[in-house]
């Protein structure tokens, strides 16, 4: 049996996030995605913190599910998800503890901005862990807390609570915060993490980068890379994810998937055999620019305009596949042996948007989204396992070829750059007419 997890997301307690970020929304839409484990995220945030331990209780052992008190299908807060009634019972969601926490310092004369999720196997762990943070800064002011601290300083403190807590650096190329990253970042986890590298097993490879892209970075070889959504919305839940694959479930076996990644015996109980990404063109920082001035450059393009704006003259900010370039010795076409496969999905929403030519926010687009869901009861398998003629029984043509069309990887992206996502485009101008009145004729 295999199922998806996305281990990184926000609360509404994190600065820039949906207010809909709470427990009843987030096990709704993961129903609605697909997605069977998902973190619970800022369990550092004091008032979020109360709230996990007060509306959840155990399941399998260090994972929870929410406690039932009558709410039929609605959140604490009245609103109504009722639309989603799918033609079978999907399955109850679990929730495992994580946080994300931002270190911000200085080492080795240059300031360090390190995002770091941290995997907790209960709630007296995580009440120990916040009230040693709490010590060291203000855990109040932000579900994702800015602590004057090196990251090694968290794995640390994490793993003499508990040898269960497992670190992850989180989005690990993006330019300003993350361990890689080309603004404040380092040249590799023994330069950031010194003696507690061997404690670092996993990787958060972002949306701005995809497994192919870190396999040519040969350091990288005995690392597990991990992908997530880092959603600050319910809708936007398993934009990345993880697909694990086992009879049994339970925090020790999946931070033990991950800890052994690939080299995972096919007898293990619970291994990682996936992994769901953005193509990492859509990603906000995939390339170099300025977005100010509306300059993009490719990596070359960056080098011979020496790092800086032909429009401005101040310095690009460097993006991901630059990055790579940088750390790699690998070529582009590098393809791993035996690494953990994955493949590169676009949200379904973007995909109908894209097939009848409108906006992704429009009522069109919501009517189709909805109906769909119900049809196949989930995203996920809309978007991997439903066949074309499934889909072509389903939906409009032009919907059900923009799906396959994705699948084989036939799409047409403007990298994203220096804080601006990528323009993805499945169809030429005009294409879906074609498809239009196909559909009108049968």
């Amino acid at each position: 049996m295999s199922f998806i997890a996305d281990f990184h997301i926000h609360s509404k307690y994190s600065r820039a996030t949906s207010r809909d970020m709470d427990l009843e929304h987030l096990e709704q839409w993961a129903k609605i995605k697909g997605i069977k484990i998902l973190g619970t995220g800022d369990f550092t945030h004091p008032v979020w913190f109360k709230e996990l331990t007060s509306r959840l209780e155990p399941a399998e052992k260090g994972l929870f599910k929410i406690k039932r008190h009558g709410l039929n299908g609605k959140s604490k807060n009245g609103n109504d998800l009722g639309w989603y009634t799918p033609c079978f019972r999907p399955e109850e969601i679990r929730f495992i503890l994580t946080t994300e926490i931002s270190c911000i310092y200085s080492k080795n004369n240059r300031t360090r901005k390190i995002h770091l999720i941290v995997f907790a196997p209960s709630f007296e762990f995580v009440e120990k862990f916040n009230t040693h943070l709490g010590w060291l800064g203000n855990l109040k002011a932000d579900g994702r807390p800015i602590l004057g601290l090196d990251a090694k300083e968290i794995v640390k403190i994490s793993l003499n609570l508990s040898s269960e807590a497992m670190v992850v650096p989180g989005h690990a190329w993006t330019p300003w915060f993350s361990i890689f990253g080309s603004m404040s970042g380092f040249n590799s986890i023994q330069e950031c993490f010194d003696e507690y590298s061997r404690h670092i097993y996993a990787i958060e490879t972002g949306l701005s980068s995809d497994p192919a892209m870190n396999w040519r970075v040969a350091d990288l070889d005995d690392i597990t890379l991990i992908s997530n959504s880092d959603s600050h919305s319910p809708q936007k839940i398993g934009r990345e994810a993880n697909i694990l694959e086992g009879k049994e479930i339970s925090y020790s076996k999946i931070t033990e998937a991950i800890r052994l990644g690939a080299k995972a015996p096919k007898s293990n109980s619970l291994r990682l055999i996936k992994t769901v990404e953005f193509f990492p063109e859509e990603g906000k920082y995939h390339y170099d620019g300025h977005r100010v001035c509306k300059v993009v450059f490719s990596p070359q393009e960056t080098k011979k305009h020496k790092n800086i704006c032909p429009v401005c003259g101040r310095p690009l900010t460097i993006g991901v596949m630059n990055r790579v370039d940088e750390l790699a010795k690998r070529p582009e076409e590098f393809k791993k042996e035996g690494a953990i496969p994955y493949l590169s999905l676009i949200p379904l929403e973007e995909i109908i948007a894209d097939a009848f030519g409108v906006g992704v926010g429009t009522k069109t687009v919501d009517r189709e989204y909805k109906d769909l869901i119900n049809k196949f009861g989930n995203e996920f398998n809309i978007l991997m396992d439903a066949s074309r003629s499934e889909l072509e029984r389903s939906t409009k043509p032009e919907v059900a070829e923009g799906i396959i069309r994705v699948r084989e990887k036939k799409v047409k992206i403007e990298p994203g750059y220096d804080g601006e996502y990528g323009k993805i485009k499945i169809f030429s101008e005009g294409e879906q007419k074609g498809y239009s009145k196909q559909s009108s004729l049968f």
